[in-house]
């Protein structure tokens, strides 16, 4: 992978994201950037025989999964305890970089000036996610069309109204009522935020991306009646008693959003096709990606060229240090990665089906691999 010197952070981060979904991901697609790299093990790796604390805290989109994994995690290896915490990434991320936490859940990967400030800083790929673009259109039961363009200009307060041409349009039959449309933002420093502002750069360089940065947190344009909701959960609640919403939330939330009457929309991929999240969509993007993720496991994976992809999926990552205070508390941090990465334990569909996830390519899963090794 050709690591250039980039000229600017947001250039840097727009250049980086059944049997059958088991057969697909099988496909074995090598890194070139791993290719130099020698391969750790994937096997599990055994942790210490003493009793060990760790703390994770971050992402509320990983959340729900950390914590099935670690109550699995730890029937086996009961000396092992981690405590989980849904705070959002931003404040994964400078937990784990402060040393506040061992492991920062972000859906984020750090970003140059991160790296620079903290050269011991390492974002693992742990699994596959994605992102739904959520409303609350009463009386509307079927997926709504959008394109990015008209989520933006929603975003950016051009349109307002449910019932715009530009939104009818795209649904045609669709009855849509004359609602304000109430925009719905994460108040908190958050990766999914990180990622909706990617999408939105990317497919609007120029109504969005040149004057809008991408980040976990970015300075909202001024949509009438906006509003900003704490976390994931907080992102469902609100949407779900709002009428008009329109929100983006973790996909590990769509069966919460469901019971909240909140409607999951079809999103317009590169390739002209209106797509959901479903296993197929993440696979086929995540697929198209496999050989270009580099050995750091910095990629954005947003707005994929394959036919049948879903725009907005991510690496979902382990924020780590790869120098720890002790080789007790290190081999603890490897032993639950390598378990969590491990395509018979936590990146097994038992785990990734219930919240929406699929489980990393073999090219991805040695790129972690290698990683976990390197934590001393």
């Amino acid at each position: 992978m050709n690591h250039k010197v980039r000229k600017s952070l947001k250039a840097s981060l727009l250049a980086l994201p059944t049997l059958g979904l088991a057969a697909a991901m099988s496909v074995s697609l090598c890194s070139t950037a791993g290719a130099a790299t020698k391969k750790a093990s994937l096997a599990v790796v055994a942790p210490p025989t003493s009793k060990v604390s760790l703390s994770e805290t971050g992402s509320s989109l990983l959340f729900p999964l950390f914590g099935s994994w670690m109550t699995a995690y730890s029937e086996t290896y009961p000396n092992i305890t981690v405590s989980t915490a849904s705070t959002g990434s931003g404040t994964g991320i400078s937990s784990a970089l402060n040393g506040t936490a061992n492991i920062g859940a972000s859906d984020a990967y750090l970003s140059p000036a991160q790296v620079q400030a903290t050269p011991a800083a390492r974002n693992i790929p742990l699994a596959i996610s994605s992102m739904f673009i959520a409303y609350n259109v009463p009386g509307v039961t079927d997926h709504l069309k959008l394109t990015p363009q008209v989520i933006a200009n929603i975003y950016l307060g051009k349109i307002t109204n449910w019932n715009n041409s530009a939104i009818m349009k795209l649904n045609s039959g669709v009855m849509l009522p004359n609602l304000p449309i109430v925009t719905v933002h994460r108040a908190d420093g958050s990766g999914d935020t990180f990622l909706f502002s990617q999408y939105m750069s990317v497919t609007n360089p120029s109504s969005w991306g040149n004057s809008i940065p991408i980040g976990t947190t970015i300075a909202w344009p001024n949509a009438p009646g906006a509003i900003g909701a704490t976390g994931n959960s907080g992102m469902v609640s609100t949407c779900g008693s709002t009428p008009g919403c329109l929100a983006y939330i973790g996909i590990s939330y769509l069966a919460k959003a469901q019971l909240a009457g909140v409607g999951e929309a079809s999103l317009k991929n590169k390739s002209g096709k209106y797509v959901l999240p479903t296993s197929a969509t993440m696979t086929a993007a995540a697929l198209s990606f496999a050989s270009k993720t580099p050995k750091t496991g910095t990629l954005s994976m947003i707005n994929t060229s394959a036919k049948n992809g879903y725009p907005i999926i991510n690496y979902e990552y382990a924020i780590v240090l790869s120098s720890q205070p002790n080789s007790t508390t290190a081999q603890a941090i490897r032993s639950v990665l390598s378990w969590i990465i491990s395509p018979t334990n936590g990146n097994s569909m038992t785990y990734l089906t219930p919240v929406g996830f699929i489980p990393l390519t073999p090219a991805a899963r040695q790129n972690s691999a290698n990683q976990v090794a390197a934590i001393k």
